[in-house]
């Protein structure tokens, strides 16, 4: 096949040790380093409005729960934006995508800027924190791109720092105005620092990224990855993980200024510790999985998110803010962890079911890719309805109790139904497999429980 343009790489076998190390390992290095650049702002701008309704005093005329409607919008556009996100990259190359997906997030960016003040009409709110979810699209193609250039025994790490670089664009911006609003700044100077960075990410993505010739558009790939039972089953785990990293994320500040009576400043000084502590691990996460298999490290990590949400509920009930802060931080740290092992799992799950077709080398790990690839941004979009649900809830919490513990309550249950279902899909019945298959007499196979 005959080069496109120098951005085009035609050859690329990550999987090929040799190949890996003279070139492979290099050029993967640099596209995951802009990946992240255009990831983090994407998730700075998709998160915008859960720190703009900081900015938004009795003056805009707006309550808490109109407010938690505003950050709804935005997580639930950004969520359905990941589904095209993902083949985007097969149709147009990554880079080539990463660049238009980064100059889109102008968009959102420049509309706040020009309606952002008291008298603006709530519809025209609505409808800018609706177009902010094209930065929630930006991790689906940014993990989809990633997890073509790296080889499987790397992913794990590779995904969590392309992740968790991107993730901590939600504390970032939350710190950025903790700085505007401790400096008596208004929103637009927020905006105006962001607005130039996007032009710079997505000029960046265009000198230094590349495109993988080797990744093409199937749409049998997208079939397949609907089709699968797995598909579905993580993107419900991921749910647990990502969907309550990010609807914490988007609530944080409304619930401590609507339940604890926090000034904006006062919430916005706390707000970006959670965000940022679970963005740093996510990549930890990865790791972990790498080393003890991604089910086993998302199995405890739920039972650990139950364990503190139990704390945040008592917290809430006994209207204690110390307690309610260092336990809702902890589930972020634990979301963010859970974040980096069930990402891991994905590749790995559909490497195990290529083993288990008698696939071996090459083949094996061009199916695992193939699906893996296409099913990433469904569970990404999946998950991401999560933070949706969770946000919908403070808000229906909120407005027939005046407390958000109803809804601690629910995702108390919520995590412990995902630890059964972690258990049950992959570690009980790969343990009862292992055992029944005589060792001696078949090929080592890669069990569920190594995912």
């Amino acid at each position: 096949m005959a080069a496109r343009s120098r951005s085009w790489i035609e050859r690329w076998d990550p999987e090929d040790e040799a190949f890996w190390e003279e070139t492979g390992a290099k050029v993967a290095r640099r596209n995951l380093v802009f990946s992240i650049l255009s990831e983090h702002i994407g998730f700075s701008i998709w998160s915008l409005w859960s720190v703009m309704v900081l900015f938004m005093g009795p003056e805009y005329g707006i309550d808490p729960a109109g407010k938690f409607f505003l950050v709804s919008m935005a997580t639930l556009v950004g969520a359905f934006a990941r589904v095209p996100y993902t083949f985007a990259v097969a149709v147009f190359g990554g880079r080539n995508w990463t660049v238009v997906s980064a100059s889109m997030l102008l968009i959102p960016s420049i509309a706040a800027f020009v309606v952002m003040e008291p008298g603006t009409s709530y519809s025209t709110f609505m409808i800018c924190a609706a177009l902010t979810g094209v930065g929630g699209g930006n991790f689906a193609s940014s993990m989809t791109n990633i997890n073509s250039f790296y080889p499987l025994k790397k992913k794990g790490w590779a995904l969590g720092l392309n992740a968790g670089g991107g993730n901590i664009g939600v504390p970032v911006v939350q710190l950025v105005a903790l700085a505007v609003i401790g400096a008596s700044g208004g929103p637009r100077v927020l905006l105006g620092i962001y607005i130039p960075l996007i032009v710079v990410a997505a000029v960046l993505s265009a000198l230094f990224m590349d495109n993988l010739a080797t990744v093409k558009n199937d749409t049998g790939a997208a079939k397949d990855a609907v089709r699968d039972t797995h598909t579905w089953i993580m993107s419900f785990l991921y749910i647990g993980t990502f969907g309550s990293f990010i609807g914490y994320s988007f609530a944080f500040g409304l619930v401590l200024q609507t339940q604890f009576g926090r000034t904006p400043l006062q919430a916005a000084s706390i707000t970006f510790i959670g965000p940022l502590l679970g963005s740093l691990i996510r990549p930890v996460g990865g790791k972990l999985a790498d080393r003890f298999g991604g089910a086993r490290i998302t199995l405890w990590n739920f039972a650990a998110m139950a364990i503190a949400t139990a704390v945040v509920t008592l917290a809430s009930v006994q209207k204690s803010l110390p307690l309610f802060t260092v336990a809702f931080i902890l589930v972020f740290v634990l979301s963010g962890l859970g974040n980096g092992s069930t990402y891991k799992m994905i590749p790995g799950i559909f490497q195990a079911k290529a083993v288990g077709m008698g696939l071996t080398g090459e083949a094996a790990a061009a199916y695992g890719r193939r699906l893996s690839g296409a099913s990433m941004g469904l569970i990404g979009a999946v998950g991401a309805l999560g933070g949706l649900g969770i946000n919908l809830a403070f808000r229906q919490s909120f407005q027939t109790a005046g407390t958000g513990t109803g809804a601690f309550v629910t995702f108390l249950v919520f995590y412990g139904v995902c630890f059964v279902v972690t258990w049950s899909v992959y570690l009980r019945r790969s343990a009862a497999r292992s055992a029944a298959v005589p060792t001696a007499e078949t090929k080592p196979q890669l069990s569920y429980a190594e995912v």
